[in-house]
């Protein structure tokens, strides 16, 4: 049952942290936050686990994640409310080629980053973009003039 309670906390907790941190796709993490995630892993485990090493153990913790990511699925599939806050709402990070600043600065992102991304996709300047977009996923849509 401990195990059951501190997989539950530490769901929870994981949760909460990472709405705080930026949005980012997995492809596009430096290095060092790919190995970041890795130790945390590591953490998260120990702080379930404790010195149980049993299959049981195991199993009780996987089925309190797999319960809560249910869950979650599940009131994010229901509830639109829900699915803004658990998911987040899509930013203006540039409209009509002059930088959204407040955006930026909410999201700590670098104007350098979305010009970056407008690269990416073919765009060289920034006058160029309508729109800029920071998606729920962590990817930047870019829509030319």
């Amino acid at each position: 049952m401990q195990i059951l309670l501190r997989a539950s906390i530490v769901f929870w907790f994981i949760f909460l942290l990472t709405r705080g941190l930026k949005h980012r796709s997995l492809g596009e993490m430096a290095p060092f936050e790919m190995i970041l995630l890795v130790v945390l892993g590591d953490i998260i485990q120990q702080g379930v686990m404790q010195q149980d090493y049993s299959i049981t153990g195991a199993f009780l913790a996987l089925t309190a994640f797999g319960f809560w990511l249910t869950f979650v699925s599940f009131i994010t599939w229901k509830s639109r409310i829900a699915r803004t806050i658990i998911e987040g709402v899509p930013i203006v990070l540039v409209s009509d080629g002059k930088p959204v600043e407040r955006a930026l600065a909410v999201e700590h992102m670098p104007l350098e980053e979305v010009l970056e991304a407008a690269r990416a996709q073919g765009v060289d300047e920034l006058g160029k973009i309508r729109l800029a977009v920071l998606e729920v996923s962590g990817k930047i849509s870019i829509i030319q003039s």
